[in-house]
């Protein structure tokens, strides 16, 4: 299946510009990580779902004018959502050396001129607050909203990509968070949306 065929299946729509910078990203993951190990997807299919896996929530979440991904790896979800706002201003934290480098690579040879990396955990990222945070398999919900305090406020919303312990997690904090639980297969997404 192309990535097209994937999109159309999740009910996706991107223009065909968009599609063509994801495939080439898929390209340019395979390629580095034949070599530097960056991620587990070891072929283009498997790159593809996870390709699908940052874009589903582009189905339900406003589009944020500033995006930060916490622990950006080789691209899912910041950089995928990155090509696929390219309105938005997106902020990669990631502190792993040759991570940092594809990063820096994929958004330069694919043109993103509203991405940048910051090679450092994100407690030491430097920002006014972020309209929407997000993070895939990182650490739990509440360490995540602690991590970012400084770069959030009353506005931003939160997106996590997370799996069946979500559930747990929320417990801790959901007393004071409004917030939705989209499930897909085994992935569970957890939207917290802002107090306004």
């Amino acid at each position: 299946m192309n990535l097209g065929q994937y999109l159309d299946n999740e009910k996706i729509i991107l223009e065909s510009d968009i599609i063509v910078k994801l495939e080439n990203f898929a390209s340019l993951l395979y390629e580095w990580n034949q070599i530097h190990n960056l991620t587990g997807a070891k072929t283009i299919d498997a790159i593809y779902v996870n390709i699908i896996d940052s874009l589903f929530p582009l189905t339900f979440i406003d589009r944020p004018k500033t995006l930060l991904d916490v622990g950006t790896g080789a691209g899912f979800p910041g950089l995928v959502l990155a090509i696929a706002l390219p309105q938005t201003e997106v902020v990669l934290a990631e502190p792993l050396k040759k991570r940092v480098s594809f990063l820096k690579y994929a958004a330069m040879d694919l043109g993103l001129s509203n991405v940048s990396v910051e090679a450092k955990r994100v407690e030491k990222v430097e920002h006014e607050a972020f309209e929407l945070i997000s993070s895939r398999a990182v650490t739990n919900t509440k360490l995540l909203l602690d991590l970012t305090e400084n770069i959030s406020n009353g506005k931003t919303e939160y997106l996590f990509y997370k799996g069946s312990r979500v559930f747990d997690e929320i417990e801790d904090v959901q007393h004071q968070l409004v917030y939705d639980i989209v499930q897909k297969n085994q992935r569970n997404y957890l939207y917290i949306k802002n107090e306004q």
